[in-house]
């Protein structure tokens, strides 16, 4: 019995716990929005389109735009990023999911020329844990 007790507290049972995944904040969604965003200005004009169409919000997705060649960099002051739950396109009387409207400093560039700078605002609804945009035309191309 003595082996046993000395095998025993010789040994330590050490217990570990793994944290539990963080959720995904809005906050953690509107970054990773704006970061894709800009990569996709980083590979042209198209591929911009592509993201900007892949991102309407589902409700009116029959509203964008055609970059027409111009690429766009969006730098978002996230400590600006509050609810706008008032806030709809024109002609629509709300939007599904939880609006923020951030500040934003705006880069136009067409084939990496500089064409225009613009500070404004950039609104970005999260429905279903996915960030969308909102274009500003009427019409699709």
């Amino acid at each position: 019995m003595s082996v046993a007790v000395l095998l025993l507290t010789g040994c330590s049972i050490v217990s570990s716990t793994v944290p539990a995944p963080r959720a995904e904040t809005d906050t953690d969604l509107l970054n990773r929005y704006f970061a894709a965003f800009n990569q996709a200005a980083d590979q042209g004009s198209n591929a911009q389109f592509a993201f900007l169409r892949s991102t309407q919000h589902p409700d009116f997705a029959d509203r964008i735009c055609g970059l027409d060649g111009l690429t766009l960099d969006i730098y978002p002051a996230m400590s600006s990023a509050r609810p706008d739950p008032g806030w709809a396109p024109e002609g629509a009387s709300s939007v599904r999911g939880t609006v923020y409207v951030v500040g934003v400093s705006l880069t136009v560039r067409r084939n990496g020329t500089l064409v225009g700078e613009q500070i404004g605002s950039q609104r970005v609804a999260i429905l279903d844990r996915r960030a969308y945009g909102f274009a500003p035309c009427l019409n699709a191309p």
